[in-house]
């Protein structure tokens, strides 16, 4: 990586979780500056404009989030412990103090950022995709009964955890994350032979 990379990555990551916290339009291009401690010629040298800044800073995020997933689903042998250690991840991630990326940057850009919104979309069904895909190896594998229906179990678990996130963000309570959690739980438990 030369020094232009790596000071563009230096700005995507000082950057990150400021928009992710503050939101695209709330974080300004001072927040960036005072994060970075660059002038405005060292960011815009950098990069194009500010929502150049925010699709990067969303890529990065999701890359870490997909990251840790990732490798919780890869610790598990079952789908069982492939779908509890995802949900660990989102139950115990000090990254989702301020909120998944998915969720923050997907509610200000559904109407005003198609570029965006076209990422959040991909990230969404790509979610959805690692619950499916692990009910799908539970079923194949004889560990959970083929009755669960594994694509309406897939877009009810992403949905719901996105917005016990919310609840948690907005009440600084995990209360309803560790309701929804358990929830899941339950109703998996349900489905396994």
């Amino acid at each position: 990586m030369n020094k232009a990379e790596r000071t563009r990555q230096f700005i995507i990551e000082a950057s990150a979780p400021i928009i992710n916290r503050k939101g695209m339009a709330g974080t300004s291009l001072t927040d960036i500056m005072h994060a970075t401690k660059l002038a405005k010629g060292g960011i815009y040298g950098n990069f194009e404009s500010k929502e150049e800044i925010c699709i990067a800073s969303f890529s990065y995020l999701r890359s870490q989030l997909v990251n840790k997933l990732e490798t919780a689903v890869s610790q598990g042998k079952t789908a069982k412990e492939k779908l509890y250690n995802v949900l660990e991840i989102y139950r115990n991630d000090k990254n989702m103090i301020d909120g998944c990326p998915i969720l923050n940057f997907g509610a200000e850009a559904d109407d005003t950022n198609p570029a965006i919104k076209e990422l959040i979309k991909n990230a969404i069904q790509s979610a959805q995709k690692r619950f499916f895909n692990i009910i799908a190896f539970g079923i194949t594998n004889k560990e959970v009964s083929p009755d669960i229906n594994p694509e309406d179990f897939s877009i009810k678990v992403f949905a719901m955890i996105e917005g016990s996130i919310l609840c948690r963000k907005v009440l600084e309570s995990n209360h309803q994350m560790e309701i929804i959690l358990n929830s899941i739980q339950n109703e998996f438990e349900k489905y396994v032979v």
